[in-house]
Order: C-alpha cells, then sequence, then structure tokens
C-alpha cells in the first residue's frame, strides 16, 4: 500500500465535515484510497459503486436506503452517474449533520457536476486526487516517472510494454466512453485529434483559434470542449497573473497535458530515448514539473504563470493571497543560468525566494535570490515548508 498524501486532508475534514467528495480521473486510486481509510472510521460503513447494476438498484428508492443505513458512513462511487442523489443527500444531511454521513467519489468536477456544488453547498469539502506524484513514490527513478506518469497501472508495472498497453486503453476508453457520458458532444475521431493537439501544445499558450481552424471548430466550440476535458481531470490550464503590473502582459492560459505518461502515449513515444531526442523533451518537463507542483502545493496557494509582450516570462508563480511569493524556471540542464526575461520577471513581481528547478541535485544559490535545486528536493524539502 503506497501512502497517499491527501489520507492527512481526509481525516482533518472528516473530524468535522458532513459530506466528503473525493474527485479524480478514473484509474487513479480514489477507491483504493477511500476504503483503507474507512477502514479506520469508528463507524460503520457501507460501499456502493455506481458502475455495478446490483448497487445501482440499491439506489433507486434513495430515501428509503439511506433511511436504513442512517447510522453508517455511506460512501457512492462513481457518483456522477446518478446526479439526482445529490438533492436527497441535502436533506438527510440537514436533517442531522454530524460528520462523514456520505463519502462520495466521482471522476467529474464540481463544475461539471453542477447539482452537487448547489445543492451540498456548505455540506461538502472536496479532495482532488492525483496520479502518484514523485514524494509518495520515494524508491522511484525519476525518469521512469517522467515518461510513464503517475496513474498506478502504469507507473506500477513490470515492463514499460504493459504500461503503454494500459495507457492505451485508458485514452480509448476515455475518449469512446466516459468523455460522453459527460456529456461532450463531440465525435470521438474530433476528441481524439483534439487530446493531441493540446499534448503536442503542453507547456505552451492555449491557441484555441489555431486548433478550431485544423479541426473546423469555432472558438467557442473548442473552449467548451477544453472545459470538458478539463472538467474529467485530462488537462489543466494554468492562468497568468496580472494583477497591478503596468505592462502589456500576454493573457492567454498556458495549457498542459494532466500526466505526462498520458501525454507521451498521445503523442507516440515509445520510450524515454525517444523522448530525451524530441524537440518535446522541454515542454514535457515542464509539463511534469508543473503537474507534480500542483499536486503538492498548500490549498492556500495559487499557481500562475507570468510572461510580457516585451518578452519577460516565468514559468510558474506562486502567490498566497494573490501576492507573488515564488517565481520558477523550469529547465531540463545541470548547468542552468538566470535568463534576462526570469530577472526581469522577479523584479516586477518582487519575490525575494526564487527557484529554477531542474532533473536532479541538491540545492545551491545562483544568487542570493535564486536557487538551483533538483524537483524531488524541492518537493520534499522547499514546498512542504511554505
Amino acid at each position: 500500500m503506497i501512502f497517499r498524501n491527501q489520507i492527512a486532508q481526509l481525516i482533518e475534514l472528516g473530524d468535522f465535515m458532513p459530506v466528503l467528495g473525493i474527485l479524480g480521473p478514473r484509474q487513479v486510486g480514489k477507491t483504493t484510497l477511500i476504503k483503507e481509510y474507512a477502514k479506520q472510521l469508528e463507524k460503520d460503513w457501507v460501499y456502493l459503486d455506481l458502475e455495478k447494476p446490483s448497487d445501482a438498484r440499491r439506489l433507486l428508492d434513495p430515501e428509503l436506503y439511506f433511511s436504513s443505513n442512517q447510522d453508517k458512513c455511506i460512501i457512492i462511487d462513481e457518483v456522477q452517474l446518478n446526479p439526482e442523489l445529490f438533492p436527497t443527500i441535502r436533506a438527510f444531511v440537514d436533517e442531522n449533520r454530524e460528520p462523514l454521513r456520505f463519502i462520495i467519489l466521482g471522476s467529474a468536477t464540481p463544475h461539471l457536476l453542477r447539482q452537487s456544488s448547489e445543492s451540498l453547498a456548505g455540506r461538502v469539502a472536496y479532495i482532488e486526487l492525483f496520479p502518484f506524484s514523485l514524494s509518495e513514490l520515494p524508491e522511484m527513478d525519476i525518469q521512469r516517472h517522467h515518461f510513464l506518469g503517475g496513474f498506478p497501472n502504469s507507473i506500477l508495472a513490470k515492463k514499460d510494454r504493459q504500461s503503454s498497453i494500459w495507457l492505451d486503453g485508458f485514452i480509448q476508453t476515455y475518449v469512446e466512453r466516459d468523455l460522453p457520458l459527460l456529456g461532450m458532444s463531440a465525435s470521438p475521431q474530433v476528441t481524439r485529434r483534439l487530446w493531441q493537439m493540446l499534448a503536442w501544445q503542453s507547456g505552451g499558450l492555449l491557441n484555441a483559434s489555431s486548433i478550431g481552424k485544423s479541426l473546423g471548430l469555432t472558438n467557442h466550440t473548442i473552449n467548451n470542449y477544453i472545459d470538458f476535458l478539463e472538467g474529467a481531470f485530462m488537462v489543466n490550464r494554468l492562468p497568468p497573473y496580472a494583477a497591478n503590473i503596468k505592462k502589456r502582459l500576454v493573457k492567454a492560459h498556458k495549457i498542459y497535458i494532466s500526466d505526462t505518461g498520458l501525454m507521451h502515449r498521445i503523442i507516440g513515444l515509445n520510450d524515454y530515448d525517444e523522448l530525451f531526442g524530441s524537440p518535446l523533451l522541454g515542454a514535457s518537463w515542464e509539463t511534469y514539473v508543473v503537474q507534480q507542483i500542483r499536486a503538492e502545493t498548500p490549498n492556500d496557494y495559487e499557481l500562475y504563470y507570468y510572461r510580457t509582450h516585451a518578452g519577460t516570462e516565468v514559468d510558474l508563480v506562486l502567490t498566497k493571497g494573490f501576492k507573488p511569493t515564488s517565481c520558477i524556471e523550469i529547465k531540463f540542464s545541470s548547468t542552468p543560468s538566470i535568463t534576462k526575461g526570469f530577472q526581469i520577471g522577479i523584479e516586477d513581481l518582487g519575490t525575494v525566494q526564487n527557484y529554477i528547478i531542474v532533473p536532479q541535485g541538491e540545492a545551491y544559490q545562483l544568487r542570493k535570490d535564486v536557487t538551483v535545486v533538483g524537483l524531488r528536493s524541492f518537493l520534499n524539502q522547499i514546498l512542504k515548508t511554505l
């Protein structure tokens, strides 16, 4: 059993919240996590998987089922398949707001589960479960994790070929079944082509107009489809930081595939050697680092990037209360230097603790306010102390 970082957050929120929501992509380990957590509970619990017809039938009359199990913690997996449950859950919680009445697991964000957001407002706390992060796999070779990604069935496969087969099947299932179930109206062929284009753009500015022209679709339609991909945890958009900056700023979002194992399979890379010789290496490394930091960043911090039309650029800006605290440059290099754009970005944002993240190595200072550090050291020794 690999210890997940979210277990501490589960324990904290479970002490007082009546409903916990565990959200994340399919096959990321939500069910395994919650069953391990449930074993520690002082109250009895029942588990229902709405993909199983027998369990779905139990909730044909949810009021009757909830009444029969009102002294237990009711765990409902793949809850997005029956969003009509949320008003009934709300009614039972309002009758008795004791902690852990329900735990709901889903493969879509609250944005796609609008009924949950509306019905359970003030009653539910959401936790996002990411693929295995580097800090959760302390013995893992960083190159292997970078290339295969963090989905359990990919990174824990005995052979790389097995990982590739699993990732191909995962991508096909999402394209042909899961996204249509969430309401995405694009054909599987269009969805796959869009996902491939986003994979090639990963780490760069999102250009919906260019993608739309290639697919023969409007910007509005492309952005709507990307909303679904983001809501299903397949991509992330990184917004620009723009507060109180008196310069012409780039305002487009950056786009990232949510897992580099998926990114590499979508593009068609077969092994790390192919990646190492590819012009996509820098973008892949940036995608990997941003997703690792995103999975580990404390909840009171936000992530942005910063770029001006004059060429100033910061790959990642950490903010707290919307105030910049750190500028981060991401380099696939063992001997990085401070670029002019990064230096100006630090001056513009006024940050005093700044980092250049490289694949490996102990931390050392290039100057008083800029530290070069390997990714694992950054995650374990710097990010966790914020």
